[in-house]
């Protein structure tokens, strides 16, 4: 037995961390700040926007790593939706407490308010954001980061964000504007729906930009070795999930997919399956129908595969639906917002009793219109049931972002 143990330990199997054998190539933004001795922060009254994806290389919290850390005082967690700790479902409210492993206090951001109020800041002399984004506008921690930023210039608060990948990478960028009169918290900047860019450039670009009246002290802890052309799978970091239905660092490729049709209950997306935001699914769908006409496009970088399945919960719960599991054969050519207008359209077409807007639920349609960033996608889109209504419309901002957001760019 001993010599057995003797051998194993010898070739490196027992006791091996599943992240010595990942081959990790880039250091975030936590990563530096220990590098540096967390200089920029000796001194100063901490309070740490974060939530369970704030780690270091080793999966240690960042809550733990500056509470430990000698020259560091943290004395206020701040919790974006889901909670500092992640115990949150999606959507309900995250209630003030203190956190139970450290006993910091720690203060809601998606309560009864969603922007720091001075009370919540007064013992604070910087704001510490630390949150991996997935890359579409939304999702909701790009709109705590914007309205954090906006408190911490009234405040005269010092911000600083460590930096993380776009999942997506950064070559990525698709949809309008968000137009006046549809601002929210799912849509609370005026960018696209995928926007190419870092947490810590997109801080560079609210400021820049103007996008808050008043500018914050803003400092951005620069990630080291991450490249544009990477998404996450390609940063060998390990995948914290950023929420209960992005389980998987592919659930970030996944989100945009099929995020805005999912906000009106019409199909099942895959959440309350085992494949959030990755199919396309009902009872009045033939699976092997659907996917012969998705197929049919030759839409770049994806296939559509015939699905069979009975959702736990959410949309379709407990029924027999058929649809299509999304694939993602080349994500360099994928464009990943448009496959949902596309299965609307096709759906329509094989289902006419089953139009999405004639069959939808009207109630969910200004939540649609939030994350589309418009109301001209539903109502041109309505008319003919055809993607190439709005196509020219989802599209027409995009070359004019790349060119606006090259001036914030931190990595090539």
């Amino acid at each position: 037995m001993r010599l057995f143990i003797s051998i194993m330990v010898v070739c490196g199997i027992l006791f091996q961390s599943p992240l010595a054998a990942q081959n990790i190539k880039i250091k975030t933004g936590i990563e530096i700040l220990k590098e540096q001795n967390f200089k920029i922060l000796e001194g100063k009254r901490v309070g740490l926007i974060t939530n369970p994806t704030g780690v270091d290389n080793n999966l240690k919290s960042t809550i733990d790593i500056l509470n430990e850390a000698p020259n560091v005082n943290l004395v206020a967690l701040y919790g974006p939706e889901h909670g500092v700790r992640g115990d949150v479902h999606a959507g309900d409210k995250v209630d003030t407490s203190s956190d139970p492993r450290t006993g910091i206090p720690e203060y809601s951001l998606y309560g009864a308010t969603r922007k720091p109020t001075p009370e919540m800041l007064k013992d604070i002399d910087v704001l510490v954001y630390d949150i991996q984004d997935i890359g579409c506008r939304s999702y909701t921690y790009i709109s705590t980061m914007y309205l954090a930023m906006q408190a911490a210039a009234e405040n005269n608060i010092e911000f600083i964000v460590l930096d993380r990948p776009n999942p997506l990478g950064g070559l990525k960028v698709e949809g309008n504007l968000v137009e006046e009169g549809f601002f929210s918290f799912v849509s609370q900047l005026k960018i696209p729906y995928i926007y190419g860019l870092t947490c810590g450039e997109l801080a560079q670009m609210i400021i820049g930009e103007k996008m808050i009246e008043k500018p914050c002290k803003l400092q951005v802890v620069k990630m080291k070795k991450w490249r544009r052309k990477m998404n996450f799978g390609d940063t060998g970091l390990p995948w914290v999930p950023a929420s209960p239905h992005i389980p998987f660092a592919h659930s970030a490729y996944f989100y945009p997919v099929s995020g805005i049709l999912g906000e009106l209950g019409y199909m099942s997306i895959g959440v309350g399956y085992t494949l959030p935001f990755e199919m396309f699914a009902a009872e009045w769908i033939n699976a092997e129908d659907l996917a012969k006409a998705l197929n049919a496009k030759r839409l770049p970088g994806v296939t559509f595969r015939p699905i069979h399945l009975k959702p736990f919960y959410s949309a379709g719960q407990g029924k027999n639906l058929q649809g299509v599991q999304v694939y993602l054969t080349q994500f360099d050519k994928v464009r990943l917002s448009d496959i949902q207008f596309h299965v609307m359209e096709v759906a329509a077409q094989l289902y006419p009793d089953h139009k999405v807007f004639d069959h939808a639920d009207e109630k969910r349609f200004n939540m649609f219109d939030k994350v589309s960033g418009s109301d001209f996608i539903r109502t041109e889109f309505s008319k003919n049931h055809r993607f190439n209504d709005i196509q020219s419309y989802w599209t027409k901002d995009e070359t004019t972002f790349k060119q606006q957001s090259k001036k914030y760019h931190i990595y090539k």
